[in-house]
């Protein structure tokens, strides 16, 4: 029986040692010290044994156990550990490699062009304020002199949720709420989308940008819409732009005007970009109607404001020479990098 556990041990030691995975070493465990292993198999037969040699064999096996079990340790260990260093060997990376360069975006012209408009109007002291998408039928167009009757809104055909919920067709509900909540004075701006139900075309889209103001005070006068609206106009494309003011209405103001600049492209001679005309239309104004101010609880005997609103897209489009609108909302890499 003790030769029979020294060739145990012999085999054990030889095989565990050319094991090539943990896989075999754990066969190799259930072989040797499993419950039917061939140690536990000769443990089996220590009953015909005599008294005198039971310790002597018990301890031998014990010794053998012990010898077997540390020889699966180690070899475990080795084989982990060799299998750690040829994974570690084939996912190695060469830091001394140039990394990737991570593609950078850019703010999109509308963005660019609303953030230089932001920060003239901040300039001039102004608030930038801004409200729901989804607006009321009663700030949208009641509020604003243009009861459910009025044709002006036929001009302005938008997109209803209800009949009396719509998507706004302008920023001018901002105003209203703002109005509404706040005494004069009154210096803001509000930018953000509005919808109207327009055809898709080179010049129109049913969702597009405006920028509105709104100044409320005491004694403001014309002269301070004018002077107001030309240095922003001389802020974004120069000292050398001239303006003009033409007779126009608009239900929410009075008297009401259209703006237009000297064309920064010829200066006033005519080119293609102003049509031969030599200026540009670009925003209307007025002077808030008395009826809009006692409709926000505002005394027109008391105080007076003025409103103005243009469009950001007709403003980008100008400032990069864009003569395609839908090129702003297409998303084509090629089209925004250029900015």
């Amino acid at each position: 029986m003790k030769e029979a556990l020294q060739n145990i041990k012999a085999t054990a030691d030889t095989l565990i040692a050319q094991a090539e995975s943990t896989a075999q070493v754990e066969e190799l465990r259930v072989r040797f010290l499993g419950k039917k292993g061939e140690l536990t198999a000769i443990l089996k037969q220590m009953g015909k044994l005599s008294p005198e040699e039971r310790p002597v064999v018990g301890a031998l096996a014990n010794e053998v156990r012990e010898a077997i079990t540390a020889d699966i340790a180690t070899r475990t260990k080795e084989l982990e550990h060799a299998a750690l260093k040829a994974r570690l060997a084939q996912e190695e990376i060469d830091v001394t490699l140039p990394g990737k360069r991570p593609v950078q975006g850019n703010r999109h012209p509308f963005e660019q062009v609303l953030g230089e408009l932001k920060e003239i109007f901040l300039g001039m002291g102004f608030d930038v304020v801004s409200g729901p998408e989804v607006e009321l039928d009663h700030y949208n167009f009641e509020m604003l002199n243009m009861p459910k009757s009025h044709p002006a809104r036929d001009t302005q055909d938008t997109f209803y949720i209800t009949e009396n919920v719509l998507l706004r067709t302008q920023t001018s509900p901002v105003q209203i709420r703002t109005m509404e909540n706040q005494k004069p004075p009154i210096r803001i701006i509000c930018p953000g989308r509005v919808y109207r139900s327009d055809a898709v075309d080179a010049t129109h889209s049913p969702i597009f940008h405006q920028i509105e103001g709104l100044v409320v005070d005491k004694n403001i006068t014309f002269s301070d819409l004018k002077g107001t609206l030309e240095m922003f106009i001389k802020k974004l494309y120069g000292e050398g732009i001239r303006v003009r003011f033409r007779p126009h209405h608009f239900p929410y103001t009075e008297p009401s005007a259209e703006m237009d600049m000297s064309c920064f492209k010829c200066g006033g001679k005519g080119c293609s970009l102003c049509k031969g005309e030599g200026w540009i239309e670009i925003l209307g104004c007025g002077m808030v109607h008395p009826k809009v101010l006692e409709n926000c609880g505002i005394d027109p005997e008391v105080y007076s404001g003025f409103a103005f609103g243009v469009g950001l897209e007709r403003i980008v489009m100008m400032r990069y020479g864009i003569d395609d609108m839908r090129l702003l909302y297409e998303n084509d890499l090629r089209f925004l990098k250029q900015f």
